[in-house]
């Protein structure tokens, strides 16, 4: 894998460090487990749909700090008495992280039939919205009369 310094497009910027760090993350994002899909439900309604067959809610942890999505799965201790002739299910422990953008918050998890679902929201605050200023007609002055 290739690594591509990016150093040099940041020396004369102030304030796009989460940029640099956006991209070493996504540099690094190589491992595929577990698997996982983005989609947009709403006009600024998302859903993460992660697949972590053989964990339980108590397995997985879900945090979220400034624009950092983390969530946290910690695999069971194995039956040393299971013999295995294939074995196609991770059960490994696991880390995956998501930025999210400015204003959009997690409203709710679930965990059905193996699938964990995170539910995400944007809500723009109201004076960051664009809006619409009406422009009122108002009478022409009238002309005043030099004597």
């Amino acid at each position: 894998m290739r690594s591509l310094d990016l150093s040099p497009l940041f020396r004369s910027t102030v304030g796009f460090d989460h940029l640099a760090r956006m991209l070493d993350v996504a540099s690094r994002a190589d491992d595929a487990y577990p698997p996982y899909n983005i989609e947009k439900t709403g006009d600024d309604a998302y859903r993460i749909t992660m697949a972590v067959a053989g964990f339980s809610e108590d397995d997985i942890e879900i945090e979220v700090q400034e624009n950092l999505l983390r969530v946290t799965g910690r695999a069971r201790k194995e039956d040393p008495s299971a013999r295995y002739l294939h074995r196609g299910i991770a059960g490994r422990s696991f880390e995956r992280r998501f930025q999210v953008a400015d204003y959009v918050r997690v409203t709710g998890a679930s965990l059905v039939n193996g699938l964990l679902n995170i539910d995400l929201v944007r809500e723009i605050p109201e004076s960051m919205r664009r809006r619409t200023i009406h422009i009122e007609r108002t009478a022409p002055a009238p002309e005043s009369q030099a004597a």
